[in-house]
């Protein structure tokens, strides 16, 4: 029997889950100017560029002198409301707000930066040509598309609203979450358009996925580029956790990869903003083969080693070819977990002996075995990071910001460390995917043009597949 994932939505309306102007840029964009706004109870900016309120106040009383006024450029309006450097404006816009450029030098408060976005074209169905349909889940429904004001590819997340229920919460939690991650590992929210009958969330568009890329390659990848994908999940994922959000879905199918190697985390559907102190947590979440045994065995207090326990799941697999604890019951994946890593025992999960679930099981005494007999292409720095991401005992599992620092990834240099996060790791000359062994040309032509890549359709539908 299917078990959903049920907790408390985070308090949002439909109406407030329309992003603010800074939520349309690209994360890769250098032009634009961020600004640094107070988020109100409607998760939109409470205060405009220097006022709160939809009036011009001056703290001081102090008359300001009329200035000269002069032609609006698309680059003024670009900063002004945070918009992509390649948009297309409307015709005629310009010459409108030329009419009012009194005003337009000003401070723009929240109601008419609203109004602006939408006059533009955002959160309007119409500005969005749907290509290609991808696939159908329970919830959703995802498209390829085209924006009209970019004439870029994005994805379309179409989520089906029922008016006796409204938003699933999994959809509220996305796109609250999403809101506040910028991050050139992270996939971009562009838009949000809300209708009757649904909620559309606009995506970046990425070519595959981290299994299909594998697929694609007959699951030979190349070593180099097992650590440039790895160091990028690491990237999106400290980035994460910096912020007290984890992802709770970490698997190969929710990290999108785009033609020039850019690896982005998506689908942020099971993934909480982790309060302080600690919350009780549901232990139903991450997909079965990525899950955590402290989390297969019943607990849910747990932290930001949930996810670090994946990432080694995804390395192994990205080096090895294959899955690592491919379990098929959540019993099954214990198994598999034991016999590889050995039965945990007081020594190295201090607390274990006294779970009620673990006894219940009465698992053989196994015993641990070699980690490069089963993936003899990792080198010793890459077996010691492998092991830091298995532990046992969740509190002694490496943190992301710490694996990035590890011996492991010192063939990248050193700048990867320093760039800026909406930077990609790719801008720099050093860093650079090599040719795949397994690759086949005749694959990647096809891979690339079948519609691929876009953020996963129902993690809630995969959870109860995973428990059935």
């Amino acid at each position: 029997m299917c078990r959903s994932v049920v907790e408390k939505p985070l308090g949002l309306s439909v109406e407030a889950l329309h992003p603010s102007p800074s939520d349309y840029i690209d994360s890769s964009s250098s032009d634009i100017v961020h600004e640094n706004l107070k988020i109100g109870s409607d998760g939109e900016s409470d205060q405009a560029s220097g006022t709160s309120s939809d009036e011009v106040q001056s703290p001081t009383g102090v008359c300001l002198r009329s200035r000269v006024h002069r032609r609006i450029s698309m680059e003024d309006l670009n900063k002004r409301l945070s918009l992509p450097a390649d948009i297309r404006i409307p015709d005629g816009y310009l010459e409108k707000l030329q009419l009012n450029s009194p005003p337009f030098d000003q401070p723009l408060s929240r109601r008419s930066r609203r109004a602006s976005l939408s006059e533009i074209g955002f959160g309007k169905l119409e500005t969005y040509i749907k290509l290609d349909k991808l696939g159908e889940g329970t919830y959703a429904t995802v498209y390829k598309g085209r924006s009209k004001l970019t004439d870029n590819l994005v994805a379309l997340k179409e989520i089906r609203l029922e008016h006796e229920e409204g938003a699933p919460c999994t959809a509220i939690r996305e796109v609250s979450l999403l809101k506040d991650l910028k991050h050139a590992n992270i996939v971009t929210l562009h838009d949000i358009v809300h209708t009757d009958k649904s909620l559309t969330l606009v995506f970046e568009y990425l070519d595959k996925d981290l299994k299909q890329y594998m697929d694609d390659c007959g699951n030979i990848m190349s070593m180099h580029n097992v650590k440039i994908f790895l160091f990028q999940i690491l990237r999106g994922l400290a980035y994460c956790h910096r912020r007290k959000v984890l992802h709770r879905d970490l698997k190969p199918q929710n990290l999108l990869i785009n033609e020039r190697g850019e690896l982005k985390l998506a689908d942020f559907g099971l993934a909480r903003a982790k309060s302080v102190p600690t919350k009780t947590y549901s232990n139903e979440v991450v997909t079965l083969w990525y899950r955590p045994p402290d989390v297969l065995l019943g607990s849910s207090e747990y932290s930001t080693q949930i996810d670090m326990w994946g990432v080694g799941c995804i390395f192994y697999e990205m080096a090895a070819g294959r899955p690592l604890f491919p379990g098929s019951t959540v019993e099954d994946e214990l198994h598999l977990i034991f016999r590889l890593l050995g039965t945990p025992t007081e020594d190295n999960w201090p607390g274990i002996s006294s779970i009620d679930e673990f006894k219940s099981y009465n698992f053989p005494k196994y015993k641990a075995q070699a980690l490069i007999n089963h993936a003899p292409r990792l080198d010793t720095e890459g077996i010691d990071l492998l092991l830091n991401f298995l532990k046992y005992e969740s509190k002694k599992r490496i943190s992301a910001d710490e694996a990035m620092k590890q011996p492991y990834f010192h063939s990248l240099g050193t700048r990867v460390h320093t760039l800026p996060e909406s930077i990609s790791i790719f801008t720099l000359k050093e860093i650079q995917l090599q040719k795949d062994p397994g690759y086949r040309s005749s694959s990647r032509v096809e891979s690339l043009m079948r519609p691929v890549g876009v953020p996963h359709l129902s993690t809630h539908h995969l959870v109860c597949v995973a428990l059935a």
